[in-house]
């Protein structure tokens, strides 16, 4: 079990999840090690590493939609299931009277876990994904697609109870979307000439690109500035310049609250450093392994080296105990 070792309220992510509108932002680090990170290739131009980057993506992408996993990608799989699993069990526990039952999950990244997770638990639980597509034969994005909920009526139409909504929004693109006209097509399948945005530092330079880089990230600030939210950061280091000024920006809002989790404890300052403030303001908690402890059951505890989506999971998994 991975608990915080001062037990403050504010920081009970569970309950603060349940109570205020939930969004994540899931960066490059969650999809490691089954996709590298850029700094496993230090020693090449930016070119060159956003290519050996995207062929990891491709052929990892195209292994999970085979159903031909190695070891490594089919262990990540396993925790972007789990971590789905428990943004759904949050969600279930909402009071859609106060807040939609609704979750809106922001990635940089272009692989396909997060679909494959999602395809994974449509199997065994009721609930609405939305990429953000309209269609039949053909689906095309349109961010107007967000603004939406379901409910379910009961076979008399004597009730209607919200169904949880798992919202995905890629403002960097995916690996099996297709520039079609003026639409972004969404395949089912690795796309050689995808439409994505390669981190190197100018972000949406292409016109086309440019327009949805830009709509996606509007959706992004319209949902920080919204009363009672809460973000939370797995695996970014926001090192995105247009995404840190919209964070940056959007800790105005009083009522919004920001808990980013990072991997090692150097990357407290490193947060710091990207979003350009020198303090953490109230409404922005930043934990790292050292904020945490490991108890293995047996008495004995010890301290986190790095944190990953692994022990995030751990951390917010609702249990019997959850309202004792």
């Amino acid at each position: 079990m991975v608990n915080l070792k001062n037990d403050k309220s504010l920081l009970d992510i569970k309950k603060l999840a349940i109570t205020k509108h939930l969004n994540f932002l899931l960066g490059s680090g969650v999809s490691t090690p089954a996709i590298p990170l850029m700094s496993a290739y230090q020693d090449d131009d930016v070119d060159t590493r956003n290519k050996k980057i995207l062929e990891s993506v491709k052929q990892t992408s195209k292994s999970l939609l085979d159903n031909d996993c190695a070891n490594v990608v089919d262990s990540v799989l396993n925790d972007y299931e789990k971590l789905m699993l428990n943004i759904l069990n949050i969600l279930n526990l909402s009071n859609s009277r106060q807040i939609p039952k609704a979750v809106n999950i922001f990635t940089t990244n272009y692989d396909l876990f997060i679909e494959k997770a999602i395809d994974v638990l449509s199997l065994s639980h009721r609930f609405v994904f939305n990429d953000g597509t309209t269609g039949y034969f053909k689906h095309y994005l349109d961010s107007a697609n967000y603004n939406k909920t379901v409910a379910y009526r009961g076979l008399n139409d004597n009730y209607s109870d919200e169904i949880p909504m798992i919202n995905l929004i890629k403002p960097h693109g995916s690996i099996n979307w297709k520039k079609e006209n003026d639409y972004i097509l969404v395949e089912k399948k690795v796309i050689n000439n995808s439409v994505i945005v390669p981190p190197n530092g100018v972000e949406g330079a292409d016109t086309f690109m440019n327009n949805h880089f830009h709509e996606m990230l509007r959706l992004f600030q319209l949902e920080l500035d919204k009363p009672q939210s809460i973000l939370i950061v797995l695996g970014f280091s926001f090192q995105d310049k247009h995404i840190a000024k919209m964070i940056t920006r959007a800790l105005a809002n009083p009522e919004l609250l920001i808990i980013a989790f990072g991997y090692s404890d150097e990357d407290k300052q490193t947060f710091l450093t990207n979003l350009n403030i020198k303090q953490a303001p109230n409404n922005l908690k930043i934990l790292i392994p050292s904020d945490f402890i490991v108890d293995s059951g047996n008495g004995d505890e010890k301290e986190l080296k790095n944190f990953t989506m692994k022990e995030f999971n751990a951390l917010i998994k609702l249990g019997d105990d959850y309202f004792e």
